[in-house]
Formats: structure tokens, sequence, C-alpha cells
């Protein structure tokens, strides 16, 4: 495998950044599980494939930039007033985008090898930072991977609705696939 070192830039023209929801809840037939994609998003990544140690990645999204791109499950198919009003939820009422307009990663170590490598760093959501580990792997000039994000340990309230019978799960897995410069 050949990694390229050094800087990459990072962002909507290399690669996508995905959100993943499920259900919960006695109502949860009634609702959708989402993927949600944030659609304004940079970063840079320092990689050196002879030192993993001496790698480094940050990211900045704009928590207002969610769509929701999918619907799956639910008793009706998604409409796109559905999707507005979930993507109206997102900003007002789960990550309150007013007065937290920026989602942050950074970076503060990386551990593997090409084939299968952790960032771990720490993740800023609604003004909260936290610790979080990303589990990726380089497929020639792409990397993939995934992190889980449990919402509540950033103080976030899972959105719910019917007076709580309909609840989106606490874990969102977070997936993304970029490509190198």
């Amino acid at each position: 495998m050949d990694v390229a070192a050094g800087t990459h830039q990072l962002g909507t023209r290399s690669g996508r950044l995905l959100v993943r929801t499920g259900r919960t809840g006695l109502g949860a037939k009634a609702g959708h599980d989402l993927v949600i994609e944030v659609a304004r998003w940079h970063g840079e990544a320092v990689v050196d494939p002879g030192d993993p140690a001496a790698s480094s990645l940050t990211v900045e999204a704009e928590a207002g930039s969610l769509e929701v791109r999918e619907g799956t499950g639910g008793v009706k198919p998604l409409t796109d007033s559905d999707r507005r009003e979930i993507e109206k939820n997102i900003r007002e009422k789960v990550l309150h985008t007013a007065e937290h307009p920026t989602i942050a990663f950074r970076s503060t170590g990386v551990e593997g090898t090409p084939e299968s490598f952790r960032v771990h760093g720490d993740l800023t959501i609604v003004g909260v930072a936290r610790p979080v580990t990303l589990d990726c792997r380089f497929e020639g000039d792409r990397v993939r991977g995934t992190a889980t994000v449990t919402q509540s340990r950033w103080g976030i309230k899972p959105y719910s609705a019917f007076f709580g019978a309909l609840k989106l799960s606490d874990d969102v897995e977070v997936r993304f696939d970029v490509g190198l410069d």
C-alpha cells in the first residue's frame, strides 16, 4: 500500500462525512433510521506512514449544514417536508446551532498501520469537548472509517417525539470516506 506522506486538505470536494441514526422506544416503528450528510466541512490531515504518531487530523464542520439524505423504515416513506422538519429540529433542538455553529475534531494521537489505525482526539459538539476514537483504514488514496458518538456524553438529549414514545438512539455512527489530494 502506497500512502502519500504530507499534508492533505480535506472537505466536501474530497469526500463525505455521514451520520447514521437509529430509533428506539415504543413508537420506533413510526420513525425512520436516518443518513444525514454534513454538507459543509473542511480539515487537514498530516500523514506520516513511517511514524503514525507524527500524524494528525483536524476537522471542522458547520453544525447547521446537516442534510437528511435517506430515511429507512417507518410506517410511511420519508417526505421532503419530513426532511425539512428533521433538519430544523437538528439545528434548533439538538445542536443549538445559533449558539454553537461549529463541530470540531482535533486529534491527540494516532496508532496502528495504514491497513488499520486509530485516531484518538477531542470532539467538540454544542461547546463541549469529549474524547472519541476513529477506527480507520487506507484503501488506495482514500481513508475510510467510523466512530460512535453517544450524544448524552456531550449533554445532548436524544431527540424524541410522541411524548417520548419515539426516540432517537443515544448512539449515532459517524462514517467518513475521504480522498487524499
